[in-house]
């Protein structure tokens, strides 16, 4: 456990730990006698003794050594207040402060400090209904982890351990998952892929390390699934000529509808919008619009998703079965193709 001392008429900053990567913030201060003047101040680590900073303190501030690393920060005679940038594991130890004094002598104080690792992951992550996805999460020092798990917390709070990693190389995938999940034998990096991801995967994912001695380090990323949109559209020519057009599309999250009307604005006002949620939890959206009458062939109906780089357009020559097209990639490449529904 890391604890501090307070040496002579030094008081340190108070043990801390530093995880990897932040900012390390250490302070102390000297209660002088009557007469006594501080005439440099030093940081230094302990045991290999390593000056990190000097200074005069009197009667400004005059910096002698100071490494890269190291900021000082303005402080009352007899305090010192310094910051390490960006901690690393090998910053794990005790650092001194030492006041030379006259005619006191040298006094220091001494604070230690321990260093744990981070984990690195993503809060959200989308993917497509039938496809694959994976989590990915890291720990920044992967020679402390002992064991990787993964975990799945329900919307009802419920959890299941879906696989584990070991340092012996015992890995353990959930029966109800060894079809569906793969998990890499790395511990530092862990990687979890799902295979044809379904709408009741939409969860939160844990990602547990099992570390020594900084403990158990987790954080999680939560999965929204993507359905993505099946078009349809059809028209019906009225008694007065005028051609009602619909078009229709399903998916997760909801759609945004536009109609193209080839430069020429037929509409016979404005177009009317309709959603209707779906057991399954998509949600259909519905968008009519009433046309003069014409040729139909430049009609297109625009539909917007956030799973497509780009909308399908879908002509109104083309009603009569169901379209529906994919198109995401993690690299975001286009795969567009049409099913009949």
């Amino acid at each position: 456990m890391a604890v501090s001392w307070t040496l002579g008429a030094v008081t340190a900053t108070p043990a801390q730990s530093a995880e990897v990567g932040q900012s390390l913030n250490l302070s102390c201060s000297l209660s002088t006698a009557a007469g006594d003047t501080i005439h440099q101040v030093r940081w230094l680590r302990d045991g290999s003794r390593q000056t990190l900073l000097a200074y005069r303190a009197v009667p400004t501030v005059h910096l002698s050594h100071q490494e890269p690393a190291v900021l000082l920060w303005p402080s009352p005679l007899g305090s010192s207040h310094i910051s390490i940038q960006s901690v690393k594991p090998e910053d794990e130890g005790c650092f001194l402060c030492m006041f030379d004094v006259y005619p006191s002598g040298q006094q220091e104080g001494k604070t230690c400090v321990t260093v744990t690792g981070k984990v690195n992951h993503k809060n959200t992550t989308t993917a497509i209904a039938g496809k694959p996805t994976t989590f990915t999460c890291s720990y920044t020092l992967p020679a402390r982890v002992q064991q990787v798990l993964w975990r799945r917390t329900g919307g009802q709070g419920q959890r299941t351990t879906l696989a584990s990693y070991s340092k012996h190389g015992h890995q353990s995938i959930d029966e109800a998952f060894v079809n569906r999940v793969t998990l890499s034998k790395n511990l530092g990096d862990s990687a979890m892929t799902m295979q044809e991801v379904k709408m009741e995967d939409e969860a939160c994912y844990t990602c547990e390390f099992h570390t020594y001695p900084d403990g158990t380090k987790s954080a999680a990323t939560c999965l929204v699934v993507y359905v993505l949109p099946k078009a349809e559209v059809s028209h019906t020519t009225q008694p007065s000529g005028a051609i009602e057009a619909s078009c229709s599309a399903r998916a997760k999250p909801s759609v945004q509808m536009e109609w193209d009307f080839g430069g020429d604005n037929r509409a016979l006002g404005t177009p009317v919008l309709t959603s209707h949620n779906q057991s399954d939890g998509t949600i259909t959206m519905t968008s009519s619009v009433l046309l003069k009458s014409g040729t139909l062939g430049d009609v297109r109906c625009v539909i917007h998703h956030p799973g497509m780089d780009e909308p399908l357009t879908v002509s109104l020559t083309n009603d009569g079965p169901a379209m529906s097209v994919l198109l995401w990639t993690k690299r975001r490449e286009n795969l567009r193709s049409t099913d009949d529904d």
